[in-house]
């Protein structure tokens, strides 16, 4: 009867340390300018696979690109020109017009960002 030779498997697993330093860095702020960690960058940053980082985002519940933070503005005038627009809602000039523009949700100011 013929049998196949027994292989070793592939890759060894990931050390619980490497595993532990990867969810650390998720859940701590990205470098640069970056909003959050890709899995290509923390793949890049651990030393590891983009689908290593795929599994151990997944093992521990993890979802970087959904995070929501709000960054404070680094513009001294900044509370001055708050007060000003919110003044202009609650009690705005007699026949007065208050419009309201906003950048798209979907583009994200990074060169502008501090």
């Amino acid at each position: 009867m013929l049998h196949e030779a027994t292989r070793p498997a592939g890759k060894p697993p990931l050390l619980p340390a490497t595993i532990e330093r990867a969810v650390e860095m998720t859940l701590a702020e990205p470098p640069g300018q970056t909003t959050h960690w890709t899995g290509r960058a923390m793949a890049q940053a651990a030393g590891v696979s983009h689908r290593s980082v795929q599994r151990i985002w997944a093992a521990h519940g993890l979802k970087p690109q959904r995070v929501k933070t709000f960054k404070l503005s680094s513009d001294p005038k900044s509370a001055a020109k708050v007060q000003d627009v919110v003044g202009l809602y609650v009690d705005p000039p007699e026949h007065a017009l208050v419009l309201s523009v906003d950048e798209k949700s979907q583009i994200q100011a990074l060169d502008r960002a501090e």
